[in-house]
Parts: structure tokens; sequence; C-alpha cells
């Protein structure tokens, strides 16, 4: 098996980084000017729990009673206001992050696949220069496709014979069922997942870990 047609795919938040406190910022400032929104100010606790989920349903969620149209208007401009803060400021990097990514890259093509909106993954690229650290990557915002369409996307327009991927949340682990590839939970991450799957405490340990299921 060459390196060409071996990849790890990422999840992003709970995975690579933690941007809750930041995300809740940025979001708390857009809801406040809203007159149908001021009265909630969301928790870093609450934005973890959100965390995962598609854009869509994070708004009907956090907006249940306004309009769907009224949800997505709002919901665009937290995502705006999300993704300019974080490209000035970024989020806080699980330990060992960047020096693993830089050593797994010398033997496996690195992927990033996220519900998130698009322009999210651009700013945390952006922030940290690791562009060159990832072949490609694929969200929800630019697709409108589950995380298990996308991640199967990616690996066929990558023509990636062998592939794992590394989530935190319940919802990783079966994407990665749906796209028929294995899953490695980040356990330090914010979710839990049910049934017996490999699983890394740090980011650290992705080397020796992967090295076994690739």
């Amino acid at each position: 098996m060459t390196q060409s047609t071996k990849g790890i795919l990422f999840d992003m938040d709970g995975t690579l980084w933690d941007s809750s406190e930041q995300v809740t910022q940025a979001w708390n400032t857009v809801l406040s000017r809203e007159p149908e929104a001021s009265r909630i100010h969301l928790t870093t606790e609450q934005m973890q729990s959100l965390m995962g989920k598609t854009m869509t349903d994070i708004f009907a969620s956090m907006l249940p009673s306004l309009t769907e149209s009224r949800r997505t208007e709002i919901g665009k401009q937290c995502c705006e206001e999300e993704t300019h803060y974080l490209s000035e400021h970024g989020g806080t990097l699980y330990p060992g992050v960047e020096e693993t990514l830089r050593k797994l890259g010398r033997n496996y093509r690195l992927f990033i696949v996220s519900n998130c909106q698009d322009g999210y993954i651009e700013a945390f690229l952006k922030y940290y220069g690791f562009a060159d650290l990832f072949t490609d990557t694929e969200c929800f915002g630019r697709t409108g496709k589950s995380k298990g369409e996308n991640i199967r996307l990616l690996l066929e327009r990558n023509h990636l014979a062998k592939a794992v991927y590394v989530g935190d949340t319940q919802l990783d682990f079966e994407s990665s069922q749906f796209a028929g590839i294995p899953f490695l939970h980040a356990a330090y991450g914010f979710g839990e997942v049910s049934g017996c799957v490999p699983s890394v405490h740090t980011f650290r340990e992705l080397p020796e870990v992967v090295s076994g299921i690739l």
C-alpha cells in the first residue's frame, strides 16, 4: 500500500481543536443585536453540545420559535461572525496537534470532513498555517450532504483505497460506518461512542494507533 492511497480523515471540533469559547462569543454578539434572539445567551457548554451537528440542525435547536427563513438569516450572520473571528484569533489546538500532523503527513495523506459551514475549515487552516498539511477538505456548508456522504465523496475523488476517520462523537462513528471505513475515537473530545472502537486519549497517540489500523 503506497502513501498516496492511505488517508486519515479528521473531524474538527473536539478532535483537532476546541473553538467553543470563541464561537460562543461570536454567536452571542450576533444574537444580542437581533430582537427575536436577544434573550438567548449561549454558554460554552451549550455550544459544545451543539458542535458536530449540521448548521441546519443547530439553528433549529437554538431558535425553534422562528421561521426557517429567519433562523437561516440569523444563523448565517452567526457563521460569518464566527469565521471572521476565528481567522483572526484561532481556537485552542489540542496538545501536540501540529507536530503530530506533520509526523502523520510523512506516511499518510491528511483530510478534514466536518459538518461546519463553508469557510470554517479555511479559517482554521489560515490561522495556523496548516494548508500544506491537508490534501483535501469537505463540509456540510459546501455540499449540503451528511457527514457520511461527504466522507464517501472525499474518499472517491481522492482515490483512497484505505482510510480511517478520527472523530469524537457517536455521529462521527455512525458517519464512518456509513462510508465503510474504520473509526478512531478521539476520547479527549466532546462526546462518547457506544460500542467497542479503538480510541486515543491524547492527539500524540495517533501515529501508533493509526499504524495498527492502516
